[in-house]
């Protein structure tokens, strides 16, 4: 078709019909003429039948009045498809994402299923939920299953166990194959939490959790959210580092998409493999900085899989539309090497044209196939990679860099919630950081976008931000120095050491981003209380082995006037005075599952700074005076879901605010909207509509 440039997609609506203007021009005239006789006919077909509505797809009858045959209008909805950011599908139930139906002509789908000759058409998806099978506004409709057998029960999606009723398995042919009992989703989770409890190990631990999940992900999910706070540090961190450390120990059946170097040229075929075709979100990594624990390459797909659990867990978003990814470009760990359990390519890192090209290709195919409004999350890349990434990407797809930008976003958030206890403004604070990495980087810069919000100029604000990497002090004039360092570089001497420059500078706080376990030394924690009253000691680096110093070790050295907020989990402390302390965790996940919920809520089509730093202040607002007393600077894990739900919407009234947003019209109630994508752990009902005439009704003729 040649060069085609689609600018805008405008959207005018009544209250039963709408007709799709396309402003930009077809290559070629032919095509021009059809497209626009298809729009014309559309219109035409919604005033005549009223199938034409904001909340779906048309339904175009068999015979139009147009004067074009219904193929040819199908191919004009086709070449619709290709030019314009937005393409009509037939809706779909906002849970489980299974097409609830629309017609073209003869029955034909509105848009090829991707990978065929469409080519990848982006989705428009219906921006009031149709009422599908797991509607709320009614009972739930049972959905029909074409698997059968040992299909089912070997489906994580559509497994329920020992739940399944005796109709259910006498439908689907499953009686016989599971035990002659009936449970409630209740009593498997009782099991599953007396089997769970009795592991010695949290490895264990997370193995039986990710074995539920490949074997029913109702029940898993389940689990999950009964109770986050105490499953968090299993499927997410500490455990999931130690679990990549033993990835090819402990794995059992494949998840996610690995796609490697050789793989080139090929990606979009990959991606047709996989078996779900609503992806909303995706997590990639290349496993070269897994957590603190540096390349584990292929090993690193737990990270994805981890952060996609909570994805659904503590934000709501469906696991049937979330895709993790391993992107397999080799390793430079030598253990893993030699390791003959080791699961991934045994060679090293492939870098330069080749690594980027691989990636460009990457990004590309999964907006072809599943949008240009797919998120796309980056997760533990390299330093030499991720902001380069990240600002080459940002601005052409929907994507973020959690490592960046969602560390970013709840490091500040606890810097917001300390504000309440040291009682004074943002400009008044200096800050050291241990650690010039991407971590550090992105907690800086939305430092900085906080205190100009607060007045300060942007020259005034780096100066109130102080950074030691490797080779200490980063000051200026300092030899090789990359752009995001040199923002950064303070005029002043060159200081070789995290203590001295602490002894120099007075900092009010010190942050911890570098993975350098006990870098926080006691010396360093003295000083700090003997410089202010309330100093802030923020501990980010993960795991637990990595913590720059413990939370008791905080407490007891500030003699409990230190507030403290870590990476890891850690459990309360009681000083010999009696008061206790609840440390706060700065766990990502408070961040990236309500972002990434509000950002499919909206069809979000990129993602600026300002949402990360909304999000910050909204989990600063959840914090209760309470909470402080109790030196939490976080909402407690058992409040995610609320508090997820809650960004999400901040999130969702943000983009449509700053016409950031694609799916129109825009809910006018965005709580109630939002909440109804959520994802539900509840069992879906399998068994037959079945229902009876009126017996007059039935009565067969005779002769």
């Amino acid at each position: 078709m040649g060069a085609v440039v689609a600018r805008a997609v405008t959207r005018t609506r009544s209250a039963s019909w709408a007709c799709f203007r396309f402003a930009g021009g077809l290559a070629r005239p032919a095509h021009r003429k059809l497209v626009g006789r298809a729009a014309q006919v559309a219109a035409e077909e919604g005033r005549r039948t009223g199938a034409f509505h904001p909340s779906g797809p048309p339904a175009l009858s068999p015979r139009t009045h147009s004067g074009l045959r219904p193929g040819a209008l199908r191919r004009a909805w086709l070449l619709v498809g290709r030019q314009a950011p937005l393409t009509l599908v037939s809706p779909r139930c906002q849970v489980c994402s299974r097409t609830m139906g629309a017609a073209l002509g003869t029955g034909a789908r509105l848009a090829l299923q991707q990978g065929r000759a469409c080519g990848g058409i982006p989705r428009w998806t219906p921006s009031a939920p149709a009422r599908g099978c797991h509607s709320k506004s009614g009972p739930a409709r049972p959905v029909p299953l074409k698997k059968r057998g040992y299909d089912v029960t070997r489906n994580p999606h559509l497994n329920k166990g020992m739940a399944f009723t005796l109709e259910e398995r006498l439908q689907l042919g499953i009686h016989g194959l599971i035990p002659p009992c009936f449970l409630s989703q209740d009593v498997q989770l009782l099991r599953i939490m007396r089997y769970y409890e009795r592991q010695q190990s949290d490895l264990d631990k997370y193995i039986i959790l990710m074995t539920l999940q490949d074997r029913n992900e109702k029940l898993f999910y389940r689990v999950l959210t009964s109770d986050v706070e105490k499953f968090m540090p299993i499927v997410y961190t500490p455990t999931v580092g130690l679990a990549c450390q033993h990835y090819g120990l402990t794995f059992r059946r494949p998840r996610g998409l690995f796609i490697t170097i050789h793989d080139k040229g090929h990606i979009a075929t990959m991606l047709n493999s996989w078996p779900e075709d609503n992806i909303k979100a995706v997590v990639v990594t290349d496993g070269e900085r897994i957590l603190g624990l540096g390349d584990l390459g292929c090993y690193g797909m737990g990270i994805p899989v981890g952060k996609l659990a909570l994805y659904t867990a503590c934000g709501g978003v469906s696991p049937q539309q979330c895709l993790p990814v391993l992107l397999d470009v080799g390793t430079n760990n030598e253990e893993l090497l030699r390791d003959p359990l080791y699961i991934g390519l045994k060679h090293q890192r492939v870098r330069g044209k080749e690594y980027d090209d691989l990636l460009d290709e990457f990004m590309q195919a999964v907006t072809d196939k599943f949008g240009i409004n797919c998120l796309i999350q980056f997760e533990d890349f390299a330093n030499a990679n991720a902001f380069r990434l990240l600002n080459k990407y940002r601005n052409k797809y929907c994507m973020f860099n959690d490592d960046i930008q969602g560390t970013a976003s709840v490091a500040v958030a606890g810097i917001l919630a300390a504000l309440r206890i040291t009682k004074n403004k943002l400009s008044n604070h200096v800050f050291v950081f241990q650690g010039a990495g991407e971590a550090a980087m992105g907690i800086a810069h939305l430092l900085v976008m906080a205190l100009e919000k607060e007045g300060v100029p942007k020259a005034e604000a780096t100066k109130k931000i102080w950074m030691v990497d490797s080779k200490g002090l980063i000051v200026k004039g300092r030899n090789h120095l990359n752009h995001e360092k040199e923002m950064f570089a303070q005029d002043h001497p060159e200081v070789n050491s995290l203590e001295e420059v602490v002894r120099l500078v007075k900092p009010t706080a010190i942050i911890g981003v570098a993975a350098i376990a006990g870098a926080f030394t006691e010396q360093i924690l003295r000083d700090m209380a003997s410089f202010h009253e309330r100093p802030i000691i923020f501990a980010l680096s993960n795991p637990t082995s990595k913590a720059e110093c413990t939370a008791e070790k905080c407490y007891r050295v500030t003699e409990g006037r230190g507030i403290f907020a870590s990476g890891s989990p850690f459990k309360s402390v009681t000083l010999e005075a009696g008061k206790t302390f609840i440390p706060g965790q700065g766990n990502n996940a408070y961040v990236f599952p309500g972002v990434a919920l509000g950002v499919i809520a909206g069809g979000v089509r990129h993602i600026p700074d300002e949402i990360f730093l909304l999000t910050a202040e909204q989990i600063a607002q959840e914090v209760s005076e309470q909470h402080l007393s109790q030196g939490r600077l976080y909402p407690p894990l058992s409040t995610i879901r609320d508090v997820s739900l809650r960004i999400a919407i901040k999130v969702l009234d943000f983009a449509y605010k700053h016409n950031l947003a694609s799916y129109y019209p825009e809910p006018k109630d965005k709580e109630a909207f939002v909440r109804s994508l959520v994802y539900t752990p509840d069992y879906d009902s399998f068994t037959l509509d079945s229902y009876t005439w009126p017996k007059e009704a039935m009565n067969v003729q005779t002769v």
